[in-house]
């Protein structure tokens, strides 16, 4: 079993490796990959007990939703990029309140959304190549 060190090194490697040579489209279904696999960490860190570890979970989803929403073209995108903004942060909030309240419910909540908008995305990639 690989330890905890040499995981962490080979993902960056394939992380970087991805990204590299990524568009945006593939950036962002990279990083909603990276965020579910992190929500599905929380969410065991809530039902395990482990608040220090739910937490650091928890925010580094936080940072992975803002930063998609950050890279949002608002100018030029519409409704659709509006309206996608709107739910980043809506998933942002209902995060903060999984924190609080300790529910994973919130969290399969959260997990609903974002896989429905990486299949949005999946289709721009199919649409657009």
């Amino acid at each position: 079993m690989l330890n905890q060190e040499a995981y962490s090194s080979y993902h960056a490697v394939n992380l970087d490796a991805q990204t590299s040579r990524a568009s945006p489209v593939e950036l962002v279904l990279v990083l909603t990959d990276g965020l579910l696999e992190e929500l599905a960490r929380a969410r065991a860190h809530i039902l395990h007990r482990r608040y220090e570890l739910k937490a650091h979970s928890l925010n580094k989803c936080t940072e992975i939703i803002n930063g998609l929403s950050s890279s949002l073209d608002y100018d030029h995108g519409g409704d659709v990029v509006a309206n996608l903004g709107r739910l980043y942060d809506y998933c942002a909030g209902r995060l903060y309140r999984s924190g609080v309240d300790l529910d994973p419910a919130i969290i399969d909540e959260v997990i609903s959304l974002l896989t429905t908008i990486k299949q949005g995305w999946l289709g721009v990639q199919a649409k657009h190549g």
